[in-house]
Protein backbone atom coordinates (compact mmCIF):
# COMPACT_ATOMS: atom_id res chain seq x y z
CA UNK A 1 0.00 0.00 0.00
CA UNK A 2 1.10 3.86 -0.88
CA UNK A 3 1.71 6.51 0.64
CA UNK A 4 -0.54 9.08 0.11
CA UNK A 5 0.03 11.70 -3.52
CA UNK A 6 -0.52 15.32 -2.50
CA UNK A 7 -1.09 18.10 -5.04
CA UNK A 8 -1.33 22.15 -4.04
CA UNK A 9 -2.91 24.72 -5.88
CA UNK A 10 -2.73 28.20 -5.40
CA UNK A 11 -1.26 30.29 -1.68
CA UNK A 12 0.95 29.79 0.33
CA UNK A 13 -1.57 29.12 2.86
CA UNK A 14 -3.11 26.12 1.14
CA UNK A 15 0.23 25.00 0.85
CA UNK A 16 0.70 25.24 4.70
CA UNK A 17 -2.23 23.63 5.15
CA UNK A 18 -1.20 20.52 2.59
CA UNK A 19 1.65 20.24 4.96
CA UNK A 20 -0.78 20.06 7.92
CA UNK A 21 -2.54 17.67 5.91
CA UNK A 22 0.00 14.80 4.95
CA UNK A 23 0.76 14.64 8.60
CA UNK A 24 -2.67 14.16 9.64
CA UNK A 25 -3.28 11.58 7.06
CA UNK A 26 -0.42 10.03 8.06
CA UNK A 27 -1.20 9.77 11.72
CA UNK A 28 -4.66 8.48 10.51
CA UNK A 29 -3.06 5.67 8.70
CA UNK A 30 -4.59 6.70 4.82
CA UNK A 31 -3.02 4.79 2.18
CA UNK A 32 -3.32 4.47 -2.06
CA UNK A 33 -5.28 7.55 -1.85
CA UNK A 34 -4.78 10.75 -4.33
CA UNK A 35 -5.55 14.55 -2.74
CA UNK A 36 -6.17 18.08 -4.42
CA UNK A 37 -5.81 21.09 -2.43
CA UNK A 38 -8.08 23.09 -4.72
CA UNK A 39 -7.90 27.42 -5.36
CA UNK A 40 -10.92 29.26 -6.26
CA UNK A 41 -9.04 33.14 -6.77
CA UNK A 42 -10.15 32.77 -10.35
CA UNK A 43 -12.27 30.69 -12.86
CA UNK A 44 -8.84 29.70 -14.40
CA UNK A 45 -7.91 27.94 -10.95
CA UNK A 46 -10.57 26.05 -11.28
CA UNK A 47 -10.23 25.13 -14.57
CA UNK A 48 -7.02 23.62 -13.57
CA UNK A 49 -8.06 22.09 -10.62
CA UNK A 50 -10.66 19.83 -12.54
CA UNK A 51 -7.69 19.19 -15.11
CA UNK A 52 -5.50 18.10 -12.69
CA UNK A 53 -7.84 15.64 -11.15
CA UNK A 54 -8.90 14.26 -14.36
CA UNK A 55 -4.48 13.77 -14.88
CA UNK A 56 -4.32 12.56 -11.51
CA UNK A 57 -7.03 9.94 -11.77
CA UNK A 58 -5.31 8.48 -15.32
CA UNK A 59 -1.95 8.41 -13.69
CA UNK A 60 -3.58 6.71 -9.90
CA UNK A 61 -6.09 4.72 -11.85
CA UNK A 62 -6.99 2.77 -8.34
CA UNK A 63 -6.49 5.43 -5.01
CA UNK A 64 -9.09 7.20 -3.43
CA UNK A 65 -9.30 10.82 -5.15
CA UNK A 66 -10.03 13.18 -2.13
CA UNK A 67 -10.75 16.77 -3.65
CA UNK A 68 -10.35 19.65 -0.48
CA UNK A 69 -9.65 23.37 -0.81
CA UNK A 70 -11.13 26.75 -1.42
CA UNK A 71 -13.11 25.38 -4.94
CA UNK A 72 -14.11 22.42 -3.16
CA UNK A 73 -15.67 24.33 -0.56
CA UNK A 74 -17.34 26.86 -2.83
CA UNK A 75 -18.48 24.59 -5.68
CA UNK A 76 -18.65 21.06 -3.68
CA UNK A 77 -21.52 19.66 -6.14
CA UNK A 78 -19.08 20.53 -9.18
CA UNK A 79 -16.36 18.41 -7.86
CA UNK A 80 -18.97 15.67 -6.70
CA UNK A 81 -20.47 15.72 -9.94
CA UNK A 82 -16.88 14.08 -11.79
CA UNK A 83 -16.94 10.51 -12.32
CA UNK A 84 -12.92 10.56 -10.88
CA UNK A 85 -13.51 11.85 -7.71
CA UNK A 86 -14.42 10.16 -4.42
CA UNK A 87 -14.80 12.61 -1.87
CA UNK A 88 -15.10 16.17 -1.46
CA UNK A 89 -14.35 17.69 2.26
CA UNK A 90 -14.26 21.48 3.33
CA UNK A 91 -11.37 24.00 4.57
CA UNK A 92 -12.59 22.91 7.98
CA UNK A 93 -13.32 19.48 7.47
CA UNK A 94 -9.78 19.20 5.99
CA UNK A 95 -7.72 20.22 9.20
CA UNK A 96 -9.64 17.83 11.73
CA UNK A 97 -7.69 14.81 12.94
CA UNK A 98 -11.41 12.67 12.64
CA UNK A 99 -11.81 13.43 8.75
CA UNK A 100 -8.93 11.78 8.02
CA UNK A 101 -9.81 8.83 10.38
CA UNK A 102 -12.52 8.25 7.92
CA UNK A 103 -11.05 8.73 4.78
CA UNK A 104 -8.21 5.90 5.71
CA UNK A 105 -11.24 3.32 5.43
CA UNK A 106 -14.53 3.52 3.59
CA UNK A 107 -15.97 6.24 2.92
CA UNK A 108 -19.60 5.25 4.24
CA UNK A 109 -22.37 7.38 3.13
CA UNK A 110 -20.61 10.82 3.40
CA UNK A 111 -18.75 11.46 0.11
CA UNK A 112 -19.33 15.28 0.50
CA UNK A 113 -18.21 16.83 3.96
CA UNK A 114 -19.08 20.46 3.54
CA UNK A 115 -20.15 22.46 6.24
CA UNK A 116 -21.10 26.15 6.98
CA UNK A 117 -16.91 27.97 6.57
CA UNK A 118 -18.82 30.77 8.09
CA UNK A 119 -19.67 28.70 11.45
CA UNK A 120 -16.06 28.58 12.16
CA UNK A 121 -14.40 30.52 14.94
CA UNK A 122 -10.89 29.13 15.23
CA UNK A 123 -7.54 28.75 13.19
CA UNK A 124 -6.02 25.87 12.69
CA UNK A 125 -2.86 27.39 12.78
CA UNK A 126 -1.06 25.02 16.03
CA UNK A 127 -1.18 22.00 13.41
CA UNK A 128 2.54 22.45 12.33
CA UNK A 129 5.23 24.50 13.17
CA UNK A 130 5.77 25.76 9.98
CA UNK A 131 6.75 24.24 6.25
CA UNK A 132 9.20 25.60 3.87
CA UNK A 133 12.76 24.70 2.53
CA UNK A 134 15.94 24.37 5.51
CA UNK A 135 15.86 27.64 5.32
CA UNK A 136 12.65 29.34 5.56
CA UNK A 137 9.59 28.55 7.40
CA UNK A 138 6.18 29.58 6.73
CA UNK A 139 3.89 30.46 9.82
CA UNK A 140 -0.15 30.93 9.50
CA UNK A 141 -1.03 33.37 11.82
CA UNK A 142 -4.41 34.24 10.22
CA UNK A 143 -7.11 32.87 8.26
CA UNK A 144 -10.55 33.95 6.27
CA UNK A 145 -11.59 37.83 5.72
CA UNK A 146 -14.33 39.72 7.13
CA UNK A 147 -14.21 42.24 3.70
CA UNK A 148 -16.39 41.58 1.08
CA UNK A 149 -14.47 42.70 -2.64
CA UNK A 150 -17.34 42.50 -5.08
CA UNK A 151 -14.68 39.89 -7.52
CA UNK A 152 -13.34 37.66 -4.45
CA UNK A 153 -14.73 34.68 -3.78
CA UNK A 154 -12.65 33.95 -1.14
CA UNK A 155 -14.21 34.78 2.05
CA UNK A 156 -16.99 31.98 1.05
CA UNK A 157 -14.01 29.93 0.45
CA UNK A 158 -12.27 30.29 4.14
CA UNK A 159 -14.68 31.96 5.99
CA UNK A 160 -14.66 35.16 8.22
CA UNK A 161 -11.31 36.29 9.77
CA UNK A 162 -9.67 34.25 12.49
CA UNK A 163 -6.45 34.79 14.21
CA UNK A 164 -3.69 32.71 16.08
CA UNK A 165 -2.92 34.19 19.23
CA UNK A 166 0.02 36.07 19.43
CA UNK A 167 1.66 33.72 22.10
CA UNK A 168 0.63 30.50 20.20
CA UNK A 169 2.56 32.41 17.00
CA UNK A 170 5.71 33.07 19.13
CA UNK A 171 6.12 29.71 20.65
CA UNK A 172 5.98 28.11 16.90
CA UNK A 173 8.82 30.38 15.77
CA UNK A 174 11.13 29.94 18.59
CA UNK A 175 10.71 26.19 18.08
CA UNK A 176 11.48 27.29 14.04
CA UNK A 177 14.69 29.14 15.09
CA UNK A 178 16.07 25.99 17.70
CA UNK A 179 15.54 23.82 14.27
CA UNK A 180 18.04 26.21 12.03
CA UNK A 181 15.17 27.93 10.27
CA UNK A 182 17.15 31.84 9.15
CA UNK A 183 13.82 33.18 8.35
CA UNK A 184 10.35 33.27 9.24
CA UNK A 185 7.24 34.29 6.75
CA UNK A 186 3.94 34.97 8.71
CA UNK A 187 1.10 34.20 6.33
CA UNK A 188 -2.52 34.36 6.09
CA UNK A 189 -5.94 35.51 3.83
CA UNK A 190 -5.44 39.23 4.79
CA UNK A 191 -2.98 39.20 7.08
CA UNK A 192 -3.68 43.17 8.59
CA UNK A 193 -7.20 41.57 9.78
CA UNK A 194 -5.29 39.89 12.30
CA UNK A 195 -5.65 40.65 16.21
CA UNK A 196 -9.15 42.36 15.42
CA UNK A 197 -10.88 39.41 16.88
CA UNK A 198 -8.61 38.53 19.59
CA UNK A 199 -8.93 39.87 23.65
CA UNK A 200 -7.82 43.94 23.39
CA UNK A 201 -7.72 43.77 19.60
CA UNK A 202 -3.95 43.78 19.09
CA UNK A 203 -3.00 44.71 15.57
CA UNK A 204 -0.07 43.09 12.95
CA UNK A 205 2.84 45.62 13.90
CA UNK A 206 1.95 44.53 17.87
CA UNK A 207 2.68 41.14 16.39
CA UNK A 208 6.07 41.54 14.57
CA UNK A 209 7.32 43.58 17.49
CA UNK A 210 6.43 41.19 19.71
CA UNK A 211 7.65 38.43 17.99
CA UNK A 212 11.49 40.46 17.32
CA UNK A 213 11.61 41.04 20.87
CA UNK A 214 10.82 37.62 22.49
CA UNK A 215 12.88 35.28 19.42
CA UNK A 216 16.50 37.66 20.03
CA UNK A 217 17.83 34.72 17.90
CA UNK A 218 15.60 34.64 14.63
CA UNK A 219 17.69 36.44 12.09
CA UNK A 220 14.86 37.20 9.17
CA UNK A 221 10.93 38.15 9.63
CA UNK A 222 9.41 38.60 6.44
CA UNK A 223 5.98 39.82 5.93
CA UNK A 224 3.37 37.90 2.92
CA UNK A 225 0.92 39.84 1.42
CA UNK A 226 -0.92 43.06 3.33
CA UNK A 227 -3.37 45.32 2.95
CA UNK A 228 -1.61 49.37 3.06
CA UNK A 229 -4.86 50.71 4.47
CA UNK A 230 -4.70 48.41 6.94
CA UNK A 231 -0.82 49.20 8.17
CA UNK A 232 -0.82 49.98 11.86
CA UNK A 233 1.55 52.52 13.70
CA UNK A 234 3.65 49.74 15.11
CA UNK A 235 3.80 48.35 11.71
CA UNK A 236 5.04 51.33 10.52
CA UNK A 237 7.35 51.58 13.67
CA UNK A 238 8.94 47.91 12.99
CA UNK A 239 9.62 49.01 9.77
CA UNK A 240 11.46 51.94 10.64
CA UNK A 241 13.49 50.81 13.76
CA UNK A 242 13.64 46.84 12.97
CA UNK A 243 16.21 45.24 10.58
CA UNK A 244 15.36 41.88 10.71
CA UNK A 245 12.05 42.94 9.54
CA UNK A 246 13.21 42.12 5.70
CA UNK A 247 12.41 45.61 3.60
CA UNK A 248 10.27 43.60 0.97
CA UNK A 249 5.97 44.00 1.53
CA UNK A 250 3.58 42.59 -1.32
CA UNK A 251 0.43 45.01 -1.24
CA UNK A 252 -2.88 44.31 -1.99
CA UNK A 253 -3.90 47.07 -4.16
CA UNK A 254 -5.67 45.05 -7.30
CA UNK A 255 -6.21 48.78 -9.59
CA UNK A 256 -4.84 52.10 -9.58
CA UNK A 257 -8.06 53.94 -10.67
CA UNK A 258 -10.27 55.47 -7.74
CA UNK A 259 -13.49 54.85 -9.86
CA UNK A 260 -12.33 51.12 -10.02
CA UNK A 261 -11.51 50.89 -6.38
CA UNK A 262 -14.79 51.96 -5.65
CA UNK A 263 -16.73 49.20 -7.77
CA UNK A 264 -14.15 46.36 -6.54
CA UNK A 265 -15.52 47.80 -2.49
CA UNK A 266 -11.25 48.47 -2.09
CA UNK A 267 -11.39 50.30 1.12
CA UNK A 268 -8.16 52.80 -0.26
CA UNK A 269 -7.73 55.30 -2.97
CA UNK A 270 -4.54 55.12 -5.26
CA UNK A 271 -3.56 58.11 -3.47
CA UNK A 272 -3.54 55.86 -0.07
CA UNK A 273 -1.33 53.21 -2.19
CA UNK A 274 1.03 56.22 -3.29
CA UNK A 275 1.62 57.99 0.02
CA UNK A 276 1.92 54.63 1.52
CA UNK A 277 4.85 53.20 -0.51
CA UNK A 278 5.89 56.69 -0.21
CA UNK A 279 6.55 56.89 3.64
CA UNK A 280 7.15 53.42 3.95
CA UNK A 281 10.17 53.66 1.86
CA UNK A 282 11.21 57.36 3.55
CA UNK A 283 11.56 55.27 6.84
CA UNK A 284 13.15 52.27 5.16
CA UNK A 285 15.05 53.62 1.79
CA UNK A 286 15.97 50.11 0.79
CA UNK A 287 12.25 49.08 0.48
CA UNK A 288 11.04 46.85 -2.28
CA UNK A 289 7.22 46.18 -3.09
CA UNK A 290 5.37 43.75 -4.48
CA UNK A 291 1.71 44.45 -5.89
CA UNK A 292 -1.40 42.34 -6.91
CA UNK A 293 -3.17 44.60 -9.66
CA UNK A 294 -6.27 43.18 -11.45
CA UNK A 295 -6.64 43.97 -15.65
CA UNK A 296 -9.88 43.69 -17.33
CA UNK A 297 -12.02 44.73 -14.20
CA UNK A 298 -15.84 45.16 -15.59
CA UNK A 299 -16.26 48.62 -16.43
CA UNK A 300 -12.41 48.95 -16.93
CA UNK A 301 -11.94 52.34 -19.71
CA UNK A 302 -8.32 52.75 -21.47
CA UNK A 303 -8.23 55.33 -18.74
CA UNK A 304 -9.07 53.54 -16.04
CA UNK A 305 -6.34 51.20 -17.13
CA UNK A 306 -3.92 54.14 -17.99
CA UNK A 307 -4.35 54.94 -14.17
CA UNK A 308 -3.56 50.96 -12.89
CA UNK A 309 -0.40 51.23 -15.43
CA UNK A 310 0.98 54.48 -13.78
CA UNK A 311 0.52 53.26 -10.40
CA UNK A 312 3.58 50.92 -11.43
CA UNK A 313 6.05 53.58 -11.50
CA UNK A 314 4.23 55.99 -9.20
CA UNK A 315 4.72 53.52 -6.25
CA UNK A 316 7.58 52.04 -7.64
CA UNK A 317 6.49 48.60 -7.52
CA UNK A 318 8.94 45.87 -8.39
CA UNK A 319 7.26 42.48 -8.46
CA UNK A 320 3.89 42.37 -9.79
CA UNK A 321 1.22 39.55 -9.82
CA UNK A 322 -1.00 40.37 -12.31
CA UNK A 323 -4.51 38.76 -12.90
CA UNK A 324 -6.33 39.07 -15.64
CA UNK A 325 -10.17 39.20 -14.75
CA UNK A 326 -12.76 36.46 -14.63
CA UNK A 327 -16.17 36.59 -13.13
CA UNK A 328 -16.75 34.10 -10.51
CA UNK A 329 -20.24 33.28 -9.96
CA UNK A 330 -21.68 34.49 -6.88
CA UNK A 331 -20.05 37.85 -6.81
CA UNK A 332 -21.39 41.32 -7.43
CA UNK A 333 -18.95 41.91 -10.07
CA UNK A 334 -19.90 38.96 -12.57
CA UNK A 335 -23.29 40.83 -12.85
CA UNK A 336 -21.05 43.93 -13.97
CA UNK A 337 -20.53 45.08 -17.99
CA UNK A 338 -17.94 42.46 -18.44
CA UNK A 339 -14.50 43.65 -20.59
CA UNK A 340 -13.84 41.80 -23.75
CA UNK A 341 -11.87 38.81 -22.73
CA UNK A 342 -9.06 40.03 -25.80
CA UNK A 343 -8.78 43.05 -24.20
CA UNK A 344 -8.17 41.50 -21.18
CA UNK A 345 -4.88 39.61 -21.92
CA UNK A 346 -3.85 42.59 -23.79
CA UNK A 347 -3.77 44.62 -20.54
CA UNK A 348 -2.48 41.98 -18.75
CA UNK A 349 0.51 41.81 -21.19
CA UNK A 350 0.89 45.53 -21.17
CA UNK A 351 0.70 45.40 -17.16
CA UNK A 352 3.52 42.75 -17.00
CA UNK A 353 5.90 44.20 -19.24
CA UNK A 354 5.69 47.10 -17.21
CA UNK A 355 6.69 45.15 -14.19
CA UNK A 356 9.15 43.36 -16.22
CA UNK A 357 10.70 46.60 -16.77
CA UNK A 358 10.59 47.44 -13.01
CA UNK A 359 12.33 44.24 -12.18
CA UNK A 360 15.24 44.85 -14.79
CA UNK A 361 15.95 48.47 -13.15
CA UNK A 362 15.69 47.48 -9.77
CA UNK A 363 18.39 44.34 -10.57
CA UNK A 364 20.49 46.96 -12.15
CA UNK A 365 20.90 49.26 -9.69
CA UNK A 366 22.22 46.13 -7.82
CA UNK A 367 25.01 45.42 -9.07
CA UNK A 368 28.15 46.53 -7.59
CA UNK A 369 26.35 46.62 -4.07
CA UNK A 370 26.67 43.82 -1.14
CA UNK A 371 23.50 41.87 -0.02
CA UNK A 372 23.12 39.44 2.98
CA UNK A 373 21.86 36.45 1.12
CA UNK A 374 19.50 33.54 3.11
CA UNK A 375 20.80 30.07 0.83
CA UNK A 376 17.64 28.07 -0.36
CA UNK A 377 19.99 25.71 -1.75
CA UNK A 378 24.25 25.32 -2.63
CA UNK A 379 24.06 27.66 -5.77
CA UNK A 380 20.61 29.98 -4.84
CA UNK A 381 19.87 32.35 -2.50
CA UNK A 382 17.39 35.45 -2.46
CA UNK A 383 18.75 38.91 -0.62
CA UNK A 384 16.69 41.18 2.07
CA UNK A 385 14.46 42.52 -0.91
CA UNK A 386 13.56 38.80 -1.97
CA UNK A 387 15.68 39.00 -5.28
CA UNK A 388 16.94 35.80 -6.42
CA UNK A 389 20.87 35.57 -6.50
CA UNK A 390 23.20 32.44 -8.05
CA UNK A 391 26.33 31.46 -7.28
CA UNK A 392 29.11 30.17 -9.06
CA UNK A 393 30.62 28.56 -6.14
CA UNK A 394 28.57 26.64 -3.90
CA UNK A 395 27.22 27.98 -0.70
CA UNK A 396 25.81 25.92 3.04
CA UNK A 397 22.28 25.78 2.13
CA UNK A 398 20.24 27.39 4.85
CA UNK A 399 23.51 29.91 6.36
CA UNK A 400 22.93 33.73 5.51
CA UNK A 401 26.25 34.71 3.73
CA UNK A 402 27.42 38.42 2.64
CA UNK A 403 27.82 38.76 -1.61
CA UNK A 404 28.81 41.21 -4.37
CA UNK A 405 26.84 41.86 -6.92
CA UNK A 406 28.53 41.19 -10.40
CA UNK A 407 26.08 41.44 -12.80
CA UNK A 408 22.37 39.93 -13.66
CA UNK A 409 19.75 38.49 -15.58
CA UNK A 410 16.50 39.73 -16.72
CA UNK A 411 14.83 37.78 -13.39
CA UNK A 412 18.03 36.97 -11.57
CA UNK A 413 21.24 38.41 -9.37
CA UNK A 414 24.53 37.00 -9.88
CA UNK A 415 27.04 36.99 -6.88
Amino acid sequence: MKAPVFSNHGCRLNAYETKAMEELAEQAGLRDAVVINTCAVTAEAVRKARQDIRKLRRTHPDAKLIVTGCAAQTEPDTFAAMDEVDAVIGNTEKMQANTWASLSGDFGTEPVQVDDIMSVTETAGHLIDGFGTRSRAYVQVQNGCDHRCTFCIIPFGRGNSRSVPAGVVVDQIKRLVDRGFNEVVLTGVDLTSWGADLPSTPRLGDLVLRILKLVPDLPRLRISSIDSIEVDEALMQAIATEDRLMPHLHLSLQHGDDLILKRMKRRHLRDDAIQFAQEARKLRPDMTFGADIIAGFPTETEAHFENALALVSECDLTWLHVFPYSPRPGTPAARMPQVNGTLIKERAARLRAAGQAQVTEHLSKQVGKTHRVLMESAIMGRTEQFCEVTFETPQAEGAIVGATIAAHTDTQLIA
